[in-house]
C-alpha cells in the first residue's frame, strides 16, 4: 500500500476519532480529489453527464464508509461498506469510459486507477475485519436491524381532504 499524504485532519485525537481514521476513507478522499481533477479534463458536452456523475459515485464511496461506521450491527455496517464499493467500482467505470472516449491520457487514467484499485483492495480488508468482529451479534443476533417503514396521515387541511377524496 502506498504512503499518500494525509487530506484531513480531524480536531479529535488520533486512533479515537471515528471512520476519519480508517486507510479505506483516506483513500476514498484522495479518490474523490483525483476525479476533480479528471473532470477538469472533459469537454463541455460532458458537463451535465459523465462530470456529474463521475463526481456524485465518488463522493459516495466516503460517504457510504462514514454511514457504515456509523451502524452498530456489522451486518448493517457491511450493507453500507457493500454499497461504498459497488460505487467505487461505478467510478471507476466512468474512469475508464473517459479515457475510451479520449477524454483523458494514460498518465490521468494510470495513477487515479491505481488508487481505485487499492482503495478496493483497502475497503475489502476492512470489511473482512468487520465480519470477524461481528460486533452487534451477541446483542441483536445474525440478522440485520431494520426500521419499520414509517405511516404517514394528512390531517389539518380540511379543505385539500375533501378535494381528494372526491376524485
Amino acid at each position: 500500500m502506498s504512503e499518500k499524504k494525509s487530506l484531513y485532519q480531524s480536531p479529535g485525537q488520533p486512533g479515537r476519532r471515528g471512520f476519519e481514521d480508517l486507510e479505506c476513507y483516506k483513500l476514498a478522499l484522495h479518490g474523490i480529489v483525483g476525479v476533480q481533477d479528471l473532470v477538469q479534463c472533459l469537454p463541455p458536452e460532458e458537463k451535465y453527464d459523465l462530470a456529474v456523475q463521475i463526481r456524485r459515485s465518488s463522493k459516495s464511496v466516503a460517504a457510504n464508509i462514514a454511514e457504515g461506521y456509523g451502524r452498530y450491527h456489522y451486518l448493517d455496517s457491511l450493507y453500507k461498506y457493500s454499497i461504498a464499493r459497488g460505487e467505487l467500482n461505478e467510478t471507476l467505470s466512468h474512469v475508464i469510459n473517459a479515457k475510451v472516449l479520449g477524454y483523458i491520457d494514460q498518465t490521468i487514467f494510470e495513477p487515479l486507477y491505481s488508487l481505485i484499485r487499492e482503495t478496493e483492495q483497502t475497503l475489502n480488508g476492512y470489511m473482512a475485519y468487520v465480519q470477524r468482529q461481528r460486533t452487534g451479534a451477541k446483542e441483536y443476533g445474525d440478522k440485520a436491524m431494520r426500521e419499520d417503514a414509517a405511516e404517514y396521515t394528512l390531517s389539518g387541511d380540511d379543505e385539500f381532504n375533501k378535494n381528494n377524496e372526491s376524485k
